[in-house]
């Protein structure tokens, strides 16, 4: 049954429900938030192996931004350029091969340098292993800020860093879309966590989340909160941003101890002699959001949402992002 959706489509919908085009924020060059502009674009083709799901809300993540100022790890890209690495929405259509999942169903979805376009759309087309049922205890909302940074939390915690009881880990970068998460499912495996945050507001946030300790990395003293916290030194670190501070953190290390951090973390962490450091990506599956949705549950995850934009401002949203100081994960408003 044809989609009306491109002309490769090869799945089940209720066809009258899915339009020709759709509107999506995208980029024809590489420059700031300026570029991201707002257009009707075709609604994606769905292979036998997809899914095409009717969005409602976008994660925003630097790592967005970082392609639309000009770097693409994907090679030349193609205008027009739909950003966006993950979100939440309802299946809208299904590839014949596709099982798993009902039409209406509430899923969430991650997919770095997705083939069809980015989640700054309607719609978008996906591989279905890169998509989940929500888990329990989230909106529609709240998933859709976390596939990527709760894949990339999670598997930082769990299998770069392989915490265990009463480890004493630092997160640097403790309030942002990704320490939020790292640092509830740290104490998930009852670690010791110190949050290295951002401000005061972002001090509070951590703790309140479940740090035994936080402090602001721009304006404390983060070698004496290491010391008073750690003063027989620190079993792992999970670096989420890069700098003076996670310097300070690599230092204070045990021998044995262990870094890991997500691939385009800058400058990445320095290596130390007696300390293991390892880069990661996030990877996404079936089996991967299988975890994801266990750990959520488990940990009855709470998800900080920084602010919201309406599709229309994704511009907007970016130059939040510029400002800095994001607590949480931005995301767009689409459904």
């Amino acid at each position: 049954m044809s989609l009306k959706t491109g002309k490769h489509a090869a799945g089940r919908a209720a066809v009258s429900e899915i339009p020709p085009v759709m509107n999506a924020a995208a980029i024809d060059r590489f420059g700031g938030p300026e570029v991201l502009t707002l257009r009707q674009l075709p609604v994606p083709s769905v292979e036998e192996g997809e899914v095409l799901i009717a969005l409602d809300t976008a994660g925003v993540g630097v790592w967005d931004a970082e392609m639309r100022a000009g770097w693409y790890p994907g090679g030349e890209p193609r205008f027009p350029l739909i950003l966006g690495t993950d979100g939440s929405g309802r299946i809208a259509a299904m590839g014949s091969r596709v099982r798993r999942f009902q039409i209406g169903e509430a899923i969430y979805a991650y997919s770095f340098l997705n083939p069809k376009g980015g989640f700054y759309a309607e719609y978008v087309a996906v591989a279905a292993d890169h998509v989940a049922p929500i888990p329990n205890g989230l909106t529609l909302r709240e998933a859709g800020a976390i596939a990527t940074t709760g894949l990339t939390a999670l598997q930082g915690i769990d299998d770069a860093l392989h915490v265990t009881r009463d480890e004493v880990v630092v997160i640097v970068g403790a309030s942002g879309g990704v320490g939020t998460l790292a640092v509830q499912f740290a104490r998930l495996r009852e670690a010791r966590v110190m949050g290295i945050a951002s401000g005061d507001e972002g001090v509070t946030l951590v703790r309140g989340l479940g740090a035994g300790a936080a402090v602001d990395g721009r304006h404390g003293d983060v070698v004496q909160a290491l010391d008073q916290f750690a003063p027989d030194g620190v079993d792992a670190v999970l670096a989420l941003a890069g700098g003076e501070v996670l310097d300070r953190a690599v230092e204070a290390v045990k021998d044995g101890g262990r870094v890991a951090y997500p691939n385009g973390v800058e400058p990445p962490p320095k290596k130390r002699h007696g300390i293991r450091v390892v880069p990661y990506d996030a990877v996404p599956g079936e089996r991967e959001f299988a975890q994801l949705a266990a750990a959520i549950e488990a940990a009855e995850l709470k998800v900080q949402i920084a602010a919201a934009f309406p599709l229309g401002e994704a511009s907007h949203a970016h130059q939040r992002l510029a400002q800095g100081h994001v607590l949480g994960k931005i995301v767009l408003e689409i459904g």
